[in-house]
């Protein structure tokens, strides 16, 4: 008799609406190689889940399809009352570094910025 092996779970999929630029600066993660971001969120997750993200950027209409992994948790009650949420690091694909693309471009020179974001 062999026992049955449980299905692989299915990424989950999060939506994530970043509207300004000191917002995004806040939620680019830079310091991964291929980018990632900062998704606010209360669900439970661990590094090396899987991710897939519908990301929406400022006001362009298109939602860029990423796929990534949790590098990164915030959990409730975090010092400094840094948001609950985690970081995905982008997948190294087409979407993925499309997405970096769109990012660094949309923050250009903001980049070098001292000020503090959501994980550094």
């Amino acid at each position: 008799m062999s026992e049955a092996k449980p299905s692989p779970q299915r990424p989950s999929v999060l939506s994530l609406n970043i509207n300004s630029k000191s917002a995004l600066y806040a939620a680019f993660m830079p310091h991964l190689r291929g980018g990632g971001i900062f998704i606010p969120t209360t669900r439970y997750y661990s590094i090396g889940d899987e991710v897939f993200m519908l990301l929406s950027l400022m006001d362009d209409p298109a939602k860029l399809p990423i796929a990534g992994t949790v590098v990164w948790i915030t959990p409730a009650g975090a010092q400094n009352g840094r948001a609950q949420g985690i970081g995905v690091h982008f997948n190294n694909d087409e979407s993925g570094q499309e997405a970096r693309r769109k990012i660094e471009g949309l923050l250009g020179g903001v980049m070098q910025s001292t000020r503090p974001t959501h994980t550094l």
